[in-house]
């Protein structure tokens, strides 16, 4: 896998927390866990990183780390696209406008793993 994560993308993951993502494991067995970066994003920039959806990135910035964006895997459901509330701002010009956002979780790996789903 060759491919880098476009830098004009970077400031919508520069943010992003470290979380351990843990999927439930069939009887007997342990439970899955994989790192993962969480991110609350703008609806707009959701649009704009949509056709990147399910695709494995390198990281530029933190050498040595892969990343994709999950959007539809079964296997990660509860960590798909959800709500992540409105802000009501007004700007400059007395013009009321609303900024939906997202939660999205991007799987993180190293790039040398492969990547289980």
């Amino acid at each position: 896998m060759r491919r880098m994560w476009p830098e004009e993308f970077n400031t919508i993951i520069s943010g992003a927390e470290e979380v351990m993502l843990e999927t439930p494991a069939e009887a007997g067995e342990a439970p899955l866990q994989r790192k993962a970066l969480k991110a609350r994003i703008t609806m707009q920039d959701y649009e704009r990183i949509w056709p990147l959806a399910e695709m494995r990135f390198r990281l530029g910035e933190r050498d040595g780390k892969a990343i994709t964006l999950i959007t539809t895997n079964p296997h990660y459901h509860p960590w798909h696209p959800k709500d992540g509330g409105s802000v009501d701002s007004v700007s400059d010009s007395g013009r009321h406008h609303k900024t939906d956002y997202l939660v999205v979780h991007f799987l993180l790996d190293d790039v040398k793993e492969t990547s289980p789903a």
